[in-house]
């Protein structure tokens, strides 16, 4: 369902635009998206919530049924949640801290919020109440381990939080352990337990995942490796199985280049391809997934229209994907050839340091 604004006959579609405020952003920015064009018009923002580098949408009380989220991606890491039935998205009460640090990812589930804390390489739960604000802390997950990057992988790295399609099992996606876990959620306690975990390439930093729409497979897009890890998955049994690893940049493009780091993927919704935003190379891949769901071949490589694409997404269409420029400052919109997957830039906006674009 898409939500939207109205005033008089006129109905206006709207998405959000996180961005880093520290670097010059606007904090949270609702948008106007024509129907026709995709054309992306500011309709206002608020800076209330510093550094929201990752928004959610979940149901809340009120006018239009809907809340915002965002993670407040900073060292004492926090969420809050917004009232976006104006124009100018409005904080319900204030910031609610996580109890980890540098949270880059949520997601709703159960009854809860789930924060993906990079910097301490845990995953918090917050009951969500009555009003649509987060409560207090009900758990936390230590992740443990470690990867071979001495860089990047000196401890865990929780980077992405969700739950799978079938709503039964959590997924945390950790770049810095090498690994996913399958987790189960008590909705009565908040209680977040590993149920098992996936250990895949060692140094290929996973970052995050999505899920083939039939709900059988997963498509892990890995940071450090410029390269999607694909898995099946049995949602009877929460295990995540992988069972191949594709390039998303074209053989020989990484040579003598400076190091690309993908940063999202993206499932179409006929689940025949698959899109990731690749930071460095500025790039967006497209590949093609056989009728299975199980291979994924490189099609091709388009401009991401700017610099440092953070975020990548699908429009409720299905016909466009945004992509949100980091460091170049902008959203920029492609129509995508239905034949051929193949994205093609139609315009931009300005979005000085935008992190992340999410529809209703």
């Amino acid at each position: 369902m898409t939500d939207t604004a109205v005033s008089g006959d006129d109905v206006v579609v709207r998405a959000f635009i996180g961005s880093f405020t520290s670097a010059g952003g606007r904090g949270v920015t609702a948008v106007a998206v024509d129907p026709e064009s995709g054309a992306l018009t500011v309709l206002g923002a608020t800076d209330a919530v510093p550094d929201p580098s990752y928004l959610a949408l979940g149901h809340g009380p009120g006018p239009d049924g809907r809340t915002l989220y965002a993670v407040s991606e900073t060292e004492q890491g926090a969420v809050a949640a917004l009232d976006i039935s104006a124009d100018v998205p409005r904080p319900l009460g204030g910031l609610r801290p996580v109890d980890g640090d540098g949270p880059t990812h949520l997601a709703l589930a159960a009854g809860h919020l789930l924060t993906a804390n990079y910097g301490s390489g845990s995953v918090s739960v917050l009951p969500v109440r009555a009003d649509g604000t987060p409560g207090p802390v009900a758990s936390v997950l230590p992740h443990t381990g470690s990867g071979p990057d001495r860089d990047r992988q000196l401890a865990p790295h929780a980077h992405q939080v969700l739950p799978d399609p079938s709503g039964n099992w959590v997924l945390g996606v950790d770049l810095g352990t090498d690994s996913v876990r399958v987790c189960a959620l008590d909705p009565a306690t908040g209680e977040l337990r590993v149920h098992d975990e996936t250990r895949l390439r060692p140094g290929t930093g996973p970052r995050h995942l999505a899920f083939h729409p039939e709900g059988g497979h997963a498509y892990v897009l890995n940071e450090l490796a410029p390269t999607v890890t694909v898995c099946r998955w049995n949602a009877v049994a929460g295990v995540l199985e992988p069972v191949g690893e594709t390039s998303v940049l074209p053989e020989g493009a990484g040579d003598g280049a400076a190091p690309t780091y993908p940063s999202e993927v993206v499932v179409s919704h006929d689940g025949r391809f698959l899109w990731t935003a690749n930071r460095g190379a500025d790039t967006l891949s497209v590949l093609a997934l056989d009728a299975t769901g199980e291979r994924a071949t490189l099609v091709t490589t388009v401009d991401c229209g700017g610099h440092w694409p953070r975020d990548l997404v699908l429009d409720p269409t299905g016909r466009r994907l945004y992509a949100a420029n980091e460091r170049s400052g902008d959203v920029s919109w492609f129509d995508i050839d239905p034949e051929t997957g193949v994205p093609r830039r139609a315009g931009s906006l300005a979005a000085p340091a935008a992190s992340c674009v999410i529809f209703a």
